[in-house]
């Protein structure tokens, strides 16, 4: 089977969607599937280019079995809304140019758009019908509603315009695939048959089983001057839906607290005014680290106390950031600043992984901070009891292989039997996770 897939992020982005769609795509070829990637320039969470690509109007390269096209895209130095609309406009007028002088004669047996970009689907409704080939989408944010709930658009021409194109894609999806109960639930709501929506999540990196629970991390300690301290760790993309500003209001409160350190590592559109606001309140209990290669990035896990996660009030079903996932199967115990009835207030919770608290509460987030680092038996048990959790909910081959059946199903080519994984546990595991 030769899968076309179409995204905006792909390796070597480190956080984000790039690592989940590098996954699937090198799972498919790894399976022996002819797989197929145009992608853009990488660019997230930094918002910047690096610089061996910075050149290249377009590319081509092969990693890991996967043919992999890159196509030009406008990355803007500040996001705005506008500004992310030209970006994504960008990537997909380029993308459906390097397909047809590229791949027009190469015709794919089927096409596997990552939206967002939403308006990516309009591309790929006209190359199925030029193909003749079935095309799924794989929606990993619910855009329209996600910058309606945010207050990011308002009711308009915009947004009808918006609603109108995911609508069309609905409706000419062969195949709709998301993330969690709660965001299939939400496309359901918009008059989709419930035939057409299926919930695969994103996989967790098997490498984040290995990360110890216990660990001083004395080196990496040292190296990053944080020897001593208690540490509560920010990862991943700093934009807007994550709501940030909620941890330096916890560090301010914290000053009396000399051995609490709050470690924010990524990047994003946010990071400078978060690094600016840090600044101008004097918090030197606030640090911040770009992102960080996988080993370190892995070093620093075994070395955190307590992992954030934090989001605006309105955030609940429109999004499930992969960071949930990470942190559970590293065995870090959570404190989950977030809408009690969102996706991942309810994993942290199934899970006994974490604290689960009020999103945008300063004192609460503090409370619970304090009250994990006077249990270092209650943070061990939240750990192992997150990463058991990842075991069996979101175990790499085992979702991967649900995304292969339902492609070959579509296709009608007939499943190759998978080996039977290292990573995936047996039925005993699930019982120790309900223990």
């Amino acid at each position: 089977m030769h899968v076309l897939v179409l995204g905006i992020n792909y390796w070597p982005e480190e956080t984000g969607i790039g690592p989940c769609t590098t996954g699937l795509c090198e799972y498919l070829a790894g399976r022996g599937h002819r797989v197929t990637m145009v992608t853009g320039l990488p660019y997230y969470p930094e918002w910047r280019v690096p610089r061996m690509y910075r050149r290249q109007l377009s590319g081509r390269e092969t990693r890991n079995g996967v043919t992999i096209f890159r196509s030009w895209l406008y990355v803007p130095r500040r996001v705005t809304p506008r500004r992310r609309i030209l970006h994504e406009a960008s990537f997909i007028g380029s993308a459906t140019m390097r397909i047809f002088s590229q791949l027009a004669k190469n015709r794919p047996d089927l096409l596997c758009v990552i939206s967002p970009p939403l308006g990516l689907n309009l591309s790929a409704i006209m190359l199925s019908r030029i193909w003749k080939i079935p095309f799924v989408t794989q929606v990993e944010d619910l855009q329209p509603d996600a910058a309606m709930d945010l207050g990011m658009l308002k009711a308009g021409r915009l947004t009808r315009m918006l609603l109108k194109i995911e609508r069309t894609a609905y409706d000419h999806a062969a195949l709709i695939t998301t993330l969690t109960p709660g965001m299939r639930a939400r496309i359901l709501a918009k008059g989709v048959p419930t035939h057409k929506v299926a919930t695969i999540a994103h996989s967790v990196d098997p490498a984040c089983f290995a990360i110890p629970l216990v660990s001083d991390g004395a080196a990496v300690r040292r190296r990053f001057g944080l020897s001593g301290k208690f540490l509560v760790v920010h990862s991943g993309n700093m934009g807007v839906k994550q709501g940030l500003e909620v941890i330096l209001e916890a560090a301010q409160r914290s000053r009396r607290h000399a051995d609490l350190v709050y470690l924010l590592v990524g990047d994003g559109a946010v990071r400078e005014s978060l690094h600016q606001r840090a600044a101008q309140l004097g918090l030197n209990n606030v640090r911040f680290m770009p992102v960080q290669p996988r080993e370190v990035f892995h070093e620093l896990m075994a070395t955190t106390n307590v992992a954030l996660i934090t989001q605006q009030r309105t955030v609940a079903d429109i999004v499930f950031p992969s960071k949930t996932q990470t942190l559970l199967a590293s065995g870090r115990p959570v404190v989950a600043s977030v809408n009690p009835g969102s996706e991942v207030a309810k994993a942290v919770r199934e899970a006994n992984a974490g604290l689960v608290i009020a999103p945008e509460d300063p004192d609460a987030l503090l409370e619970a901070v304090i009250n994990l680092r006077d249990d270092s038996a209650r943070r061990l048990t939240m750990g192992r009891k997150g990463r058991e959790y990842a075991r069996v909910h979101w175990d790499r081959d085992r979702l991967f292989g649900l995304m292969e059946e339902r492609l070959c199903d579509l296709v009608g080519v007939p499943l190759q039997p998978a080996p039977r994984d290292r990573d995936v546990l047996d039925e005993t595991a699930a019982e120790r996770l309900k223990a």
